[in-house]
């Protein structure tokens, strides 16, 4: 399949034949989120998960933890810049590293980790097409070892441009320009799931492409880059000059 940037999504074909790279780094990034009784998400750091099984070599990412903002009462804020660039160089992460990124969901968790070593000027690292799934679906080797990657030395070069606030969303809100893009579910984005964040709905005037429905379910590899490009088309975010996904 081509991929228009394919340097930012891997094989597991292409993992398998690098594990032995000296310069790669592989990190699993899972969050697991258990539904409240009263609304809302519990989430649970996946370390657990990584220790009783992972690919082989690879190290833990802890979105719950490390790479969030501790001093933030919400989930998943952007820590700062001197604390992610601390929690890269204690995973090995540096100069001329080469990172591949998975999760145990549907590359959510990986593509947000990705996302986030953007916005700190690291461009060096890649998606797992299919992560856990895909990796496990195609009966690869799984280890139990921690993770030995020396520690390294990560220089932070912010791009704020990548995480904005509500002052952006509300000044694009109604702009044919902006498209505001929800990631989950469509019974979320409508409302009419349970399970929320906070308020049942959606962005006012936000379109919808779940992250579910960009992966095959049986391995939780992307679809085709037609089907993907017809979906996100669709949603208006293809002929927008700027996207905003939340």
């Amino acid at each position: 399949m081509t991929w228009t940037n394919p340097q930012f999504l891997v094989e597991t074909d292409w993992l398998a034949a690098h594990l032995d790279d000296p310069a790669l780094r592989v990190l699993e990034c899972t969050t697991i989120l258990h539904p409240r009784p009263e609304g809302g998400y519990r989430a649970e750091s996946g370390r657990a998960a990584w220790a009783a099984g992972h690919i082989p070599r690879s190290g833990f990412a802890d979105l719950t933890d490390d790479l969030c903002d501790r001093a933030s009462s919400l989930l998943y804020m952007m820590p700062p810049d001197a604390q992610m660039a601390s929690a890269m160089a204690r995973l090995g992460v540096g100069e001329g590293a080469r990172v591949v990124l998975y999760d145990r969901a549907v590359n959510m968790w990986a593509a947000r980790v990705w996302w986030m070593l953007r916005a700190v000027g690291f461009d060096g690292a890649a998606v797992l097409n299919g992560g856990w799934k895909k990796w496990t679906f195609e009966g690869r080797p799984t280890s139990t070892e921690p993770c030995a990657y020396p520690p390294a030395r990560f220089v932070a070069r912010p791009r704020p441009a990548l995480f904005v606030g509500k002052g952006a969303v509300l000044a694009g809100l109604g702009q044919r320009a902006t498209c505001i893009l929800n990631a989950l579910s469509e019974e979320q984005h409508r409302g009419t799931d349970g399970v929320t964040y906070g308020r049942p709905g959606r962005i006012a005037g936000s379109a919808n492409v779940a992250a579910r429905s960009l992966v095959d379910p049986k391995t939780h590899a992307y679809l085709s880059a037609p089907v993907l490009r017809e979906r996100f088309a669709a949603a208006g975010a293809l002929e927008a000059e700027r996207v905003i996904t939340y």
